[in-house]
């Protein structure tokens, strides 16, 4: 079982196009964290660092089965956690030409 499934990389590339950002722009650090105690398959944790490298900012968001890392970084790139607004507007009109 992969730590990030090819699902949700092809989501994860989905919202930054959404967010008209490029997917080349970020990089993806996942570490297995799953407690090596357990036994069952459902138990499987990660930490994912996601960064953008354009503006250096990155963000840490846990990876199990109940939790969609998905979300919070939606909600984390319509913010503006990967750049301020001021980048993003610059981001956005270089973008676009």
């Amino acid at each position: 079982m992969e730590l990030i499934e090819a699902e949700d990389l092809a989501e994860f590339e989905n919202i930054l196009r959404r967010q008209r950002w490029a997917y080349e722009e970020f990089s993806l650090q996942a570490t297995d964290t799953t407690d090596p105690k357990t036994d069952e398959v459902l138990a499987l944790q990660a930490e994912l660092v996601v960064r953008c490298e354009s503006t250096g900012r990155s963000r840490q968001y846990l990876v199990s089965d109940g939790m969609s890392w998905l979300e919070l970084f939606r909600e984390d790139i319509k913010r503006g956690a990967f750049g301020g607004q001021d980048l993003l507007d610059v981001h956005r009109t270089t973008f676009a030409q």
